[in-house]
């Protein structure tokens, strides 16, 4: 468990490496960001680059505290960090895809926390651009606290992972939110740290400047830019200690760096989770794994049995806050659901408190600022706490509105016919889509209605008549209350499969093997008198 988590720090630091700069780049552009649809979907790219919402909020958190970007504008930027973030659970889950069912359950488990965060989206991104509802709460909530800096920087489980981690590789992050800010010159500096201890202060100098200086010229005041030294106190940085981990003064760029720190921090990933999952289930046989299945997925006994779940979400919550990532949780529960000690339907609530926890980070690197930066820092932060708790309250406490179950179980299930589906799946929602609408976006608002308010509205029709098929088939039309009438390939996704399928069969020099799976039957002798009941016979037991 201790690599795994260490393998999703590798994970993050490779990314960082490949994306950061571009991350932080997209970040600078401030006229774009203007534009919610363009910040939303930058918000999920940086995100998923950096892979992680922590990074990605604590630079818009940073952004917003030194006057770079408005509170407003932020707002979408952080949702998209939501999505984003669960990118690595998705990653994760495949893991599993060599046991069909598990994998149902892995992928289901994992996508059940991005369906809540496109949904809340949905939702609520049309609703703040319109009323402003997260900026004037939060703004309300912030305005009336008499605030005071602190230094609030805690770590709790990158205390243990950390002194190995950093024998590794160390980022400097500093660089991404400098890059962010609009320092050019931070663009041509390495993502690798250099120097570990650093003196930082003060120094008196002469600095000579351009002014508007007034000066009395024949009695008449007159204006003049002239060159005016005066002394300045500046503040100086003297290198002291270099860093010293296994990348260091290597002689390979950061993006060679990152590339070979991505394959072995995927390999590490595989192998640790092929090996909790090899043991989880040698340990949860039997009797074992009832007991601790019927534990987690418990419900409390009668009209209480709801508050299970709101338990579940203070449980994800408090964990999420404890390890600071909400996708070390999310990654480490993955495995559980993939084996069936967690269901999905209480994954969901767990996740939902991760969400939660996830926003502390945002709140704690606001308090690193003092004064207006402060104000402002903290309440970007606290829009991303009531952006969940707006999500949790429409998608959770009305069982028939949690809609990220059904639809996690959805793409499970589809998962578990077509294995590549769960690659497509990553690349289009992750990559593609978010590229496309960014786009469309930054083209302008008129080739996003043209070309995305179309598309939207046949996608709303295609839903809305599906439901209608499952649960109220008699008010469609007889044509309508199935697609058979459509060519195979709109309706099913078995004419790609056999594409994909003969296509790896080229690549890979093997075919997929089309027989279904045989199940055999041998007799045995049982002893069936002990489950006679007065009356029965053995015919009827057996």
């Amino acid at each position: 468990m201790y690599l795994f988590i260490c393998s999703l720090d590798f994970l993050s630091s490779a990314f960082r490496l490949l994306g950061g700069k571009a991350a932080g780049k997209a970040f600078s552009d401030n006229v774009l960001l203007q534009n919610p649809v363009a910040g939303l979907m930058i918000g999920v790219l940086a995100t998923v680059l950096v892979q992680s919402s922590s990074t990605s909020t604590s630079i818009v958190v940073t952004m917003v505290a030194s006057g770079l970007l408005d509170v407003r504008p932020a707002i979408p930027i952080i949702m998209g960090a939501n999505i984003g973030t669960s990118v690595t659970n998705t990653i994760v889950s495949m893991a599993q895809a060599s046991e069909r069912n598990e994998f149902r359950r892995a992928f289901g488990g994992a996508t059940v926390h991005d369906m809540f965060n496109w949904l809340t989206v949905l939702v609520f991104l049309p609703i703040e651009v319109a009323t402003g509802y997260l900026f004037h709460l939060s703004n309300y909530i912030v305005k009336s606290f008499n605030l005071e800096t602190k230094d609030m920087k805690q770590e709790f489980l990158k205390v243990l992972t950390k002194p190995f981690t950093k024998l590794v590789i160390q980022i400097d992050k500093k660089v991404i939110s400098k890059i962010a800010t609009g320092d050019e010159e931070a663009y041509e500096k390495s993502l690798i740290k250099e120097w570990c201890e650093k003196k930082h202060y003060m120094v008196t100098k002469n600095v000579t400047q351009m002014m508007n200086v007034t000066v009395l010229e024949n009695g008449v005041n007159i204006t003049r830019e002239m060159n005016v030294t005066q002394e300045t106190e500046v503040e100086v940085t003297e290198n002291i200690k270099k860093c010293s981990f296994l990348f260091q003064d290597s002689g390979l760029n950061d993006t060679a760096v990152g590339v070979i720190l991505l394959v072995v921090a995927l390999i590490m990933l595989c192998v640790c989770l092929v090996t909790i999952v090899k043991i989880l289930n040698s340990m949860l046989r039997g009797r074992v794994a009832r007991i601790v299945k019927k534990t987690i997925n418990a419900e409390f006994p009668g009209k209480l049995s709801f508050l299970a779940g709101y338990l579940a979400i203070l449980v994800g919550a408090g964990l999420t806050i404890l390890v600071q990532s909400s996708s070390i949780f999310t990654s480490t529960m993955t495995p559980l659901v993939g084996i069936g000690v967690i269901s999905i339907e209480r994954m969901y609530p767990l996740t939902l408190g991760s969400n939660i926890g996830t926003t502390t980070t945002g709140l704690l690197a606001a308090f690193a600022n003092s004064g207006a930066k402060l104000e402002n820092g903290l309440q970007i932060a606290i829009c991303h706490l009531f952006f969940n708790l707006s999500g949790i309250a429409v998608f959770y406490p009305i069982p028939f509105l949690r809609f990220p179950i059904g639809m996690a179980k959805w793409l499970g299930n589809t998962t578990a016919d077509y294995r590549w589906f769960a690659v497509m799946y990553l690349v289009l929602m992750f990559f593609v889509f978010p590229a496309f609408v960014f786009g469309l976006s930054a083209a302008g608002w008129q080739y996003l209605a043209a070309v995305g308010g179309p598309l939207a509205l046949l996608v709303v029709v295609i839903v809305v008549i599906n439901v209608l098929q499952h649960k109220h088939p008699n008010v469609l039309p007889a044509k309508l209350k199935n697609w058979e009438w459509l060519p195979l390939w709109m309706h099913s996704l078995q004419p790609l499969d056999s594409v994909i399928t003969k296509m790896l069969a080229v690549f890979c020099c093997c075919k997929k093997d089309n027989t279904e799976q045989q199940v055999l039957y041998f007799p045995v002798e049982v002893d069936v008198s002990k489950f006679l009941q007065k009356g029965d016979s053995k015919e009827t037991v057996l």
